[in-house]
């Protein structure tokens, strides 16, 4: 293919259509050295903003491929320019969870790491981010080792910190808009319980939930068990704030609308004989609207200070807000592009509806930092018929075939789909 043609394939107006035969077979090579890539990651995770053996590893495989490779903010950034043309990012996370594996996998993690607190964790790859190194490594490779078929530029990001929505902000705060050419559009993706593996989802919109955490300590004054009357007990404050909280979302939210509040964590007290003198609680919101998350959020707030009034805490409650995901808003035109190839290249049957998962991502402080449209969608982990665990369990260990080749699969073809694309047809709303 010439540069001209090259470049005119770039930016033409086209309709997706299935991988030729030679990106198939260079698919089918790729797997030969995923799987024991997979099982290495899945060995050894690591720790959010604490993962310095994988970030190495994915800079090797990068260098080797010919990306121009830099670290930006404890992730790692591949920029592979090969002509004219427009510009992608596909972004893949890399962080493990301080989860005791129960897998009985042959290549199950029995690594430990010292956390911030300074204490020794078990960590596992309990939500799927080594699959989703594997498979955007695997993209890359057959990008890198078939040039003639595209024509633009291509950026492999990976990202640390997901699980407590660090790693994102890291990189943006890093200078990464300053630091790689800016996108058209940005991809990504995550492996699920659901659906089955070898298919993928995804949906227009919101695709999942803002989120964020918040810790609370209420106050009381301490006294014997024996003797409540001299007390302000904060178990029983706690307890009236944990009861209450609940009407939020059952009284103010509207029907219509998405809301959750968990509370997660309570502690109070050290001995059955002894009233504390505080409680702390920490909570978690989901919403799929920023005006509701905020709504929830500031709902909490009036409540506990109103539960400590009349409980006559004797100093005021104290708030911290932490863990805050955006939400994530699959752009239109984007997503119908990305859907229309991978059903050009996986058939109909594989290719489904997403309804909008409770579960939160950072992914989308990427894109927003550039201004740019979006599509992140889910690949099943399971084969039919297998039981399922979800995200985060100690038994989560996706089917690693078809997962890793259709997980590599649709990546590739959203990438090929969106430098290809018009830019007015497939990213302007």
């Amino acid at each position: 293919m010439t540069d001209t043609t090259a470049a005119t394939a770039a930016t033409a107006t086209t309709t997706p259509s299935a991988l030729p035969e030679h990106l198939r077979t260079a698919l089918e090579d790729a797997a030969e050295w995923q799987l024991p890539l997979y099982e290495d990651l899945h060995r050894h995770p690591e720790l959010s903003m604490r993962e310095a053996r994988t970030r190495g590893v994915i800079e090797g495989r990068l260098r080797e491929l010919g990306f121009e490779v830099q670290e930006i903010g404890g992730g790692v950034v591949g920029v592979l320019a090969n002509g004219e043309g427009r510009t992608v990012l596909m972004r893949a996370d890399f962080d493990g969870l301080p989860v005791k594996e129960a897998t009985g996998l042959d290549y199950a993690s029995t690594d430990t790491q010292v956390d911030d607190a300074g204490a020794v964790q078990p960590v596992m790859h309990a939500c799927g981010h080594d699959t989703h190194v594997t498979a955007a490594l695997g993209a890359a490779a057959v990008l890198a080792e078939n040039r003639e078929d595209w024509s633009g530029t291509y950026i492999a990001l990976f990202q640390p910190g997901e699980e407590i929505a660090a790693g994102a902000r890291s990189m943006v705060e890093d200078g990464l808009v300053d630091k790689v050419p800016a996108p058209d559009a940005c991809l990504g993706q995550h492996v699920l319980a659901t659906p089955v593996s070898g298919r993928v989802a995804l949906t227009a919109g919101p695709a999942m939930s803002s989120a964020a955490s918040m810790r609370i300590v209420v106050h009381g004054a301490g006294s014997h068990g024996s003797m409540p009357h001299l007390s302000v007990d904060p178990v029983v404050l706690a307890a009236a704030i944990v009861t209450r909280i609940q009407t939020l979302v059952a009284r103010e939210i509207a029907p219509g609308d998405f809301g959750v509040v968990t509370v997660g964590s309570l502690h109070a007290g050290t001995s059955a004989n002894i009233i504390p003198d505080r409680a702390t609680m920490q909570l978690n919101f989901r919403a799929y609207d920023e005006q509701v998350l905020s709504q929830l959020v500031q709902g909490v707030e009036r409540i506990v200070r109103a539960e400590c009034e009349a409980a006559r805490s004797p100093r005021e409650p104290e708030f911290e807000l932490f863990h805050r995901f955006p939400l994530t808003d699959n752009d239109e035109q984007v997503t119908a592009r990305v859907r229309e190839a991978m059903i050009a290249q996986l058939g109909a049957e594989r290719v489904e509806h997403m309804d909008p998962v409770t579960a939160s991502e950072d992914f989308s402080m990427i894109p927003d930092a550039f201004g740019a449209p979006y599509c992140y969608w889910g690949f099943g982990g399971f084969v039919e018929g297998r039981e399922t665990f979800p995200n985060h369990s100690p038994y989560f260990a996706p089917d690693p075939q078809p997962t890793l080749s259709t997980g590599t699969e649709a990546a590739l073809t959203a990438i090929l789909a969106m430098l290809a694309a018009d830019g007015d047809d497939a990213t302007e709303g």
